[in-house]
């Protein structure tokens, strides 16, 4: 597959929801506990056991001690503020707040400054380790949410910019991250269109080679996934890990809702069964939930296209929107 042609869905992609803005996070983070500080200082104490009550809340999907672990990570982040990996937790932290906001009994207007925060932090750990891919998606994904809030054109060209960058650097990754965020556009939108088309090239990344848009060679696809990315970088964008445990699980769910979303829910039923090929599906804690849609595909066509109501929490949303929206992929 030629890499360069990957980029090409990105051109014209803008995000146009709020809602989309401010839930742009999901199973983003995988590895990103592997990461490095910045430099070669050793990480200092306080860092690895603000980390270890990070992984802890984030695996438990413990939403209601969140707080608890962003004020151990920013402690120590302020100790040593050039730990790239400390910074990128804080960020992720205050995304994961936001992302799964349907969580709280009412949604405060000021939840929006975690998004701000996000940008801050990851653009910090962006800058202190350059090198790695991850933190410009999650970056660029900040800063497209904060250029919605904002309405600021400006910002969200540098975002895409630095999306397209991400893209580049690491395929296998950061196609998700770029087609993730635009999963709550209308259906009959382009900017849809190229979000669910770069889901279907990053199993094409995943497993090193073509795949039928209607799943009829889906049958091969994750004895070639495991085939193709065991042993390599891509194996923590593509397969389970210890950091995202149910990786492959969370990733199909949430396709196989934008494909039903787009109204092709035969082949949504197809991507939701890949899910339950996983060797950690039975210890999946949304497993219900991904056989319910599988029941319920048909009908989700028009659940997941439903015009949301201000001041309402959506009944049954897709996973951008739900509360699971990271812990899908993270929570054990």
């Amino acid at each position: 597959m030629k890499r360069s042609s990957l980029l090409r869905p990105l051109q014209p992609f803008i995000p146009t929801a709020f809602i989309a803005a401010l839930a742009i996070t999901g199973c983003l983070v995988a590895g990103l506990a592997v990461a490095q500080a910045g430099g070669d200082a050793p990480r200092q104490p306080a860092a690895v056991q603000a980390d270890q009550l990070f992984l802890d809340t984030f695996h438990r999907g413990d939403y209601a001690h969140l707080q608890q672990a962003l004020e151990a990570e920013t402690a120590a982040y302020l100790r040593n503020p050039q730990d790239a990996q400390t910074a990128a937790h804080v960020g992720w932290l205050h995304m994961w707040r936001a992302a799964e906001r349907n969580r709280l009994e009412h949604t405060p207007p000021s939840i929006t400054d975690d998004l701000v925060l996000a940008r801050k932090y990851f653009a910090r750990a962006s800058a202190l380790d350059p090198a790695d891919a991850r933190f410009r998606g999650f970056l660029a994904s900040a800063m497209l949410a904060e250029a919605q809030l904002d309405r600021d054109d400006a910002l969200r060209q540098q975002g895409m910019a630095v999306m397209q960058q991400a893209v580049k650097d690491w395929p296998a990754f950061n196609l998700f991250t770029a087609g993730y965020v635009a999963s709550n556009q209308p259906a009959d939108s382009e900017g849809f269109r190229q979000a669910l088309e770069l889901q279907w090239q990053d199993l094409e990344v995943c497993a090193h080679t073509r795949l039928d848009r209607h799943g009829t060679d889906l049958d091969r696809f994750s004895q070639a996934m495991r085939g193709a990315s065991a042993g390599t970088r891509d194996a923590r964008a593509c397969l389970n890990s210890a950091m995202a445990p149910h990786n492959e699980e969370g990733f199909m769910l949430n396709m196989g809702d934008m494909l039903t979303k787009s109204g092709d829910w035969q082949t949504a039923t197809k991507i939701y069964a890949l899910a339950q090929r996983s060797p950690d599906y039975a210890q999946w804690p949304y497993r219900e939930v991904l056989e319910q849609r599988i029941r319920d595909a048909q009908a989700n066509v028009v659940a997941f296209n439903a015009p949301g109501v201000p001041g309402q929490k959506p009944a049954n949303p897709i996973m951008l929107g739900s509360a699971f929206s990271c812990t899908g992929c993270h929570q054990r």
